[in-house]
This record gives structure tokens, sequence and C-alpha cells, in this order.
């Protein structure tokens, strides 16, 4: 609560793709410029190669590590990592500013779970996320495996977990005018992909989780559950269509929007913490 918000304003509003990372080894805080040095030099070399080829100009691409300590849950979570990549073009003159065109960021928000089992040697920060070209993503993760002995992992996210993310988010009040409450679906076995969408107002969605949750601050497995047959009966009620046939794909709330294959946009500022805290969560039980 006391951290500055403008440091991790950079998380808010980017479509963000999540992996789980294993604990890095002999991760050294004192030497991340010789750490982007290398990085950058490693990027450079595997482009010369003809991996990440840009198209027309080429473009010189510089490193940025920094630690971010407004980005953890407790004294027990390690410093967030931020990785930024910049790039400028050839013809550009050296006062010109160079232009972000990648993030990454290695956090920990209350992974207790983990740094409290993980030897001395080792930095838990089990949550990555990146945001920019798929390229440089695949770059960056193999330098990282390569010098700090971890593995990388794309996180899913299951339909019963975004089940949960949208029951939780649904309850959650903001001052600001919410937008609706979006559920997608993908119906399984048919010739042609076919999605249904399912928009709740979301002081209706808000209405009728209260209704369900027994213990303000608490949620149950069976709660979950119970609000969603809710949903499921009210569709079907008017459209003679079983929602529960079909696979949860996304959900979007007024707190975040979350996808199956991994990919979160955080909207405000106020739940950046308790977003990170369930992808941490399930970053952890993936590694373990």
């Amino acid at each position: 609560e006391s951290a500055d918000p403008q440091k991790t304003a950079f998380l808010l509003r980017k479509s963000w793709s999540l992996y789980s990372v294993t604990p890095l080894y002999r991760l050294r805080r004192g030497r991340l410029r010789e750490y982007a040095r290398l990085l950058s030099a490693f990027i450079a070399a595997e482009r010369q190669r003809g991996l990440a080829v840009e198209v027309g100009a080429e473009l010189d691409i510089s490193v940025g590590l920094s630690s971010l300590a407004e980005l953890r849950g407790s004294e027990l979570d390690q410093a967030a990592l931020l990785v930024q990549l910049s790039s400028r073009s050839q013809g550009s003159s050296r006062s010109s500013e160079d232009k972000l065109v990648w993030w990454g960021c290695f956090c920990s928000v209350f992974g207790e779970e983990l740094s409290e089992s993980t030897p001395e040697e080792f930095t838990s920060l089990p949550l990555f996320l990146s945001h920019g070209a798929d390229r440089y993503t695949a770059l960056v993760g193999t330098w990282f495996q390569k010098t700090f002995d971890c593995c990388f992992r794309r996180l899913a996210i299951s339909p019963q977990n975004l089940s949960w993310m949208v029951a939780m988010w649904a309850g959650c009040r903001l001052d600001r005018a919410a937008s609706a409450v979006e559920l997608v679906f993908s119906v399984p076995r048919l010739a042609q992909p076919l999605d249904i969408s399912y928009a709740i107002h979301p002081e209706d969605a808000k209405a009728l989780w209260d209704t369900v949750q027994k213990t303000p601050g608490e949620i149950t497995q069976e709660e979950v559950d119970v609000f969603m047959d809710c949903l499921y009966a009210h569709f079907h009620r008017h459209f003679k269509i079983h929602l529960s046939a079909a696979k949860l794909v996304k959900v979007s709330t007024v707190v975040a929007s979350a996808h199956c294959d991994g990919i979160v946009k955080i909207l405000h500022s106020q739940y950046l913490p308790g977003v990170l805290m369930l992808l941490t969560e399930l970053a952890i039980a993936q590694i373990q």
C-alpha cells in the first residue's frame, strides 16, 4: 500500500503474456548493468544469425535491467526484476530518444510458498509477464535460461481459474463507471469455430455475488460454483443454450481481463497487487 503507484503504472492497460519461471541460480542484483550488456550482445548476435530479423531499417537494441522493490507482496518476496528493450534506427541522431519496444517483468507477490523452500543461492521470481513481440520474448527467455539455469513455461489459465477470477472481480466496486462483466465461451466439436459472448451489467453481477458470498473477504469453491450456475441458468432461460457444455475461454471485468491462453490485461492500480498475487499462485502451482 505504501508503494509508489507511478513506478508500477507500466503494468496497467497492456496485454501481458504469462509465464512461470523456476528459481534463478546465482542472480546478483549488483551485476544488473553487466547482465544488460551481456543480454544486449546476445540479442545482437542472434539477430545477425538471422533470428528476430526486422523488416525495413535495422534497429539498434539496447537493454535496461532494474530492480523494482515496489512490486512485491511482503518482505519475504524478492524485489521484481524489470527488463526493457529499446530501439533506435541507425539513421537517428544520438540525441533522439530510444523507443521502448518490449517489456518483461519477473515478480513474486505473496509467493512465500516457493521462496521459503528455495535455497539461498536461488532467486524466486515465479511469475514472468511479457509485452511486445514474441521474437524478443524468445530471445530474452533463452538468455535467462542459459545464464541462470532456470526454465520458462507458458502459463495457461484453466476455465476453473477463470471462473474464480470473474467471481472475485465481479464483487469489486470502483468509484468510476464500470464496464460490463463479459464471459466468452468456445463451443466444442463444431466444423466452424463458434464463440458465445455473455455480458452482464456490473451492478447485477455484484448484486448476484453479494447474495452468494457468505463471508466477506473469503471465497470458497462452492460459492464460485453457485455464482456460475446462476449465470448459466439465466442464460439458458433466455436462449435455451447450456453454457456449461461450452468452454470458458475469457473473462473481462472492471478489474482485469484474462484469456485461457495466458494473456492478462490489468485495468486498475487499486487491484494490481491482488491480481498479481493470484497469478503468482498459479505460476507456483505450475512449477510445483
